[in-house]
């Protein structure tokens, strides 16, 4: 339940859905980019652009045309520093909200120890 509750913050902060459609948008282009210059699978596609710009590289896939090669250059460059930024911001809204929660408690507790 928590988990949905921060996920629905999340999604009601405009930076953060910003950055969200901004992250989707750069999976879909390469999806679809590597489903036309690989021939790959749509799944195969989406988890290699997952794969590659979490700079995980399992290296179970790799572009094998030229075509997929350049634009895989260029992918990298472009793909990583948006999803490690929204990365890093889904890191940090859950600790704000795990910070809000506890300071909810200890508020609670204070009160609770004046009576």
């Amino acid at each position: 339940m928590l988990f949905f509750r921060i996920i629905i913050s999340f999604l009601r902060d405009k930076e953060y859905r910003d950055l969200i459609y901004t992250t989707l948008v750069v999976l879909i282009i390469g999806s679809a980019s590597y489903h036309n210059l690989e021939g790959w699978t749509w799944i195969d596609s989406l988890y290699f652009c997952v794969v590659t710009l979490t700079t995980v590289g399992y290296g179970d896939f790799a572009p094998q045309t030229d075509g997929g090669k350049i634009f895989t250059i260029f992918y990298i460059i472009v793909g990583i520093g948006i999803i490690l930024s929204f990365i890093d911001s889904v890191y940090h809204h859950f600790n704000m909200s795990s910070e809000d929660r506890r300071k909810r408690i200890r508020q609670r507790l204070r009160e609770r120890n004046k009576e």
